[in-house]
């Protein structure tokens, strides 16, 4: 999905799950495929829904799958596992290649069809929110429209659905991925190769670190001591100039040649 935020053109990923009885769909846009934002999608799915499917019907993607095996076998990855045991909803994977092209018609055909009429032109938003703001309010829309051959409408047919959902657990799957970093001489922590900044007492630590699907959260013990929107691509530096104070409070001769300065202006 292409995009512009702040005028620059972006492409991003959009998650997609649809109801095959009623044909409500759920949309989100990420800035990556990490296996983060597809556990994040499904939450904020079954929450949109207000309920969970029985069953969800995948290709044979990284995220979900470890290794294909013969036949519908799959090894499935730990963490999504975890997933669906929280949810208690059954996977079922396509057929890889084009033998199984027609098995999930319905959700490929709606990624075009969603994108033609709510993300054309090419939306300008000022943050990845704005965006999202708007591709719900595109789902939203949709509760009114027909699927050809029906008489009644989307939001209607849902409503009819929507009893036999399964209840949402009490508690929301925590989709962060938990890692430990070492702090650089640069007060940084590398995750998923792309550089954060922390605070410049911390330099030389190891320090636990949340990964979500849009977010970095470091923590020292249970008190957060930075927090950075994740970065897309690799090599990207995230450096919060509050970070160095302390260290240009005793070298004032590097503040205006520092990076973090030169990032806060920018």
């Amino acid at each position: 999905i292409s995009f512009a935020i702040g005028g620059v053109t972006m492409k991003g990923w959009m998650f997609v799950m649809r109801l095959s009885a009623s044909g409500r769909s759920f949309h989100w846009i990420y800035l990556n495929q990490a296996q983060e934002a597809f556990f994040d999608g499904h939450v904020r799915a079954f929450e949109h829904f207000s309920g969970v499917t029985r069953r969800i019907r995948y290709d044979n993607l990284k995220p979900a799958v470890a290794r294909v095996l013969q036949g519908r076998s799959r090894t499935e990855s730990v963490r999504f596992i975890s997933l669906r045991s929280h949810y208690r909803f059954d996977s079922f994977f396509c057929i890889p290649g084009i033998e199984g092209a027609h098995e999930k018609g319905g959700v490929e055909g709606e990624i075009g069809r969603f994108r033609r009429r709510h993300l054309v032109p090419v939306p300008k938003v000022s943050s990845l929110a704005e965006l999202n703001e708007v591709v719900t309010a595109g789902d939203e829309k949709d509760e009114t429209r027909h699927i050809a051959g029906r008489l009644s409408s989307v939001g209607e047919h849902f409503a009819l659905e929507r009893p036999h959902l399964m209840a949402l657990p009490t508690e929301r799957f925590d989709v962060a991925l938990a890692l430990i970093c070492r702090v650089d001489p640069k007060s940084r922590i590398c995750v998923r190769q792309n550089f954060y900044s922390v605070p410049v007492r911390l330099v030389g630590r190891r320090l636990e670190v949340l990964l979500s699907a849009d977010r970095i959260e470091v923590r020292v013990g249970a008190k957060v001591v930075a927090l950075h929107g994740r970065s897309a691509g690799k090599g990207a530096e995230t450096l919060l100039l509050d970070h160095y104070l302390e260290t240009l409070e005793h070298k004032p001769g590097a503040f205006l040649g520092s990076t973090a300065l030169f990032s806060a202006r920018r």
